[in-house]
């Protein structure tokens, strides 16, 4: 009789074990944002091929998209299903091409945008004009255009370290830089 209690209160407490798993699990999945959700979906589907962007702000369905590698700012917003009506791109230069991890913002009318030179006084290699990297030191107007001409032809700087690309900074300009900029 007592092999018999024992079994039931095992199979008891095995039964209480599994459905506070079950409880558990429910809850811990519940706790997950839809947006992750999507994410991980999204990027089940990329490939070699294919870049994540991270695409916020006024568009339709904010969060990451994967496009096809070269895809340009103007897709990226498409593939989040579009602006909103309170969206203004104007600002946005929506035939610049994406690299794998960049993020596009689009903001509302009236809403200032990104700006090129954040609250440290970092200047940013993506988004600033030739006056604003002219304000580096050791940057004038020409080498300003040739860090502005080489973005819009390859694109996003990736790393802070592909601004050696650019004709006229060497190594030791680029050592004087890098605490200067960001991305």
């Amino acid at each position: 009789m007592e092999h018999g209690l024992r079994w039931r209160i095992g199979v008891g407490a095995a039964a209480v074990l599994v459905g506070g798993a079950v409880v558990g699990a429910v809850v811990t999945q519940a706790a997950v944002p839809q947006v992750t959700q999507a994410v991980v979906a999204d990027v089940a589907e990329a490939s070699a091929a294919t870049i994540l962007v991270d695409v916020q702000g006024a568009v339709a369905r904010p969060g990451v998209v994967v496009l096809a590698d070269g895809a340009r700012v103007l897709d990226a917003i498409a593939r989040a299903g579009g602006t909103t009506p309170e969206a203004d791109a104007s600002s946005l230069n929506l035939a610049q091409p994406l690299v794998d991890g960049a993020q596009v913002s689009v903001p509302a009318a009236g809403e200032a945008t990104p700006g090129a030179i954040d609250a440290a006084g970092l200047v940013s290699l993506n988004a600033a004009t030739v006056d604003e990297l002219d304000t580096l030191p050791r940057i004038g107007p020409t080498l300003a255009g040739a860090i502005v001409a080489h973005r819009d032809e390859h694109g996003p700087f990736a790393a802070i370290a592909d601004l050696d690309a650019v004709p006229g900074i060497g190594p030791a300009l680029l050592a004087h830089l890098e605490p200067l900029v960001t991305l």
